[in-house]
């Protein structure tokens, strides 16, 4: 039962804490799952972005994840993507948020996701078309590298979804979500390991130090304003994170 489970086994501890729902980004998702009375939402992790109003089933194949789950949330199957336990058509739809690129086989995940939905697929994904953003050009260029290797594209999740709709989901500049691009205008948060804790992205990296380090140096000098300091201005961006729904 493997989904990069071990990752969040790891580093999972601290996500109930950085990763709450924002509901301007959830608005989107829940939108987009329309009327759909039941929902499976896999790769569930603590929670985020379940509608309270539907009858959920989550699937989630981390227990550090699963424990962080609060008393209310929906019952959680503990299973990965590739092999959904469930029969064809048994929900209204199926949900996916941020979690594509950990699944080992994308392809097989939203196959099991489209054969037990009898309606729309629903995913909040990143899209690596998108242009890049000054925490990756500046300092963390890798990090488009490995992230283009692992998200599929819309291109070829049109090839296993068919028909899709894809939004645009821009970051307000006060995230909740704590997720890579969330503090686009609060670069001092970087710096914090407990934030850093809460990206999966940063577990992928070498020598974090010296970079951060510089970071730290150009926003101390004043250099990182120089460069950046028009996003101040800003309430949100478009980073490239994407609501997916079939049609």
């Amino acid at each position: 039962m493997v989904q990069n489970s071990q990752i969040y086994d790891r580093i999972g501890r601290g996500y109930a804490a950085r990763r709450r729902p924002d509901p301007r980004i959830g608005a989107f998702v829940w939108r987009a799952l329309g009327g759909s009375a039941s929902i499976v939402n896999v790769g569930a992790g603590t929670g985020s972005y379940e509608p309270g109003d539907r009858r959920v089933v989550a699937v989630e194949p981390s227990i550090v994840m699963i424990r962080q789950r609060p008393p209310h949330a929906a019952p959680v199957v503990r299973a990965s993507a590739g092999t959904l336990p469930f029969r064809d058509r048994s929900f209204d739809a199926a949900l996916a948020v941020l979690t594509l690129h950990h699944w080992p086989d994308w392809r097989g995940g939203l196959s099991e996701m489209a054969r037990v939905a009898r309606g729309p697929v629903v995913l909040l994904t990143w899209d690596p078309a998108a242009c890049e953003f000054w925490l990756v050009e500046d300092y963390f260029p890798e990090i488009m590298l490995i992230d283009r290797a692992i998200f599929p594209t819309m291109d070829e999740m049109r090839q296993v979804l068919g028909r899709m709709a894809v939004s645009a989901v821009p970051v307000p500049h006060d995230c909740t979500d704590g997720f890579l691009g969330a503090y686009w205008r609060r670069p001092h948060a970087y710096l914090d390991p407990q934030v850093r804790a809460a990206i999966s992205a940063f577990t992928k990296l070498n020598d974090v130090a010296a970079r951060l380090q510089r970071l730290a140096d150009d926003l101390e000098s004043g250099e990182w304003n120089r460069r950046h300091g028009a996003l101040l201005g800003q309430d949100s961006i478009d980073l490239g994170y994407r609501v997916v729904v079939t049609a």
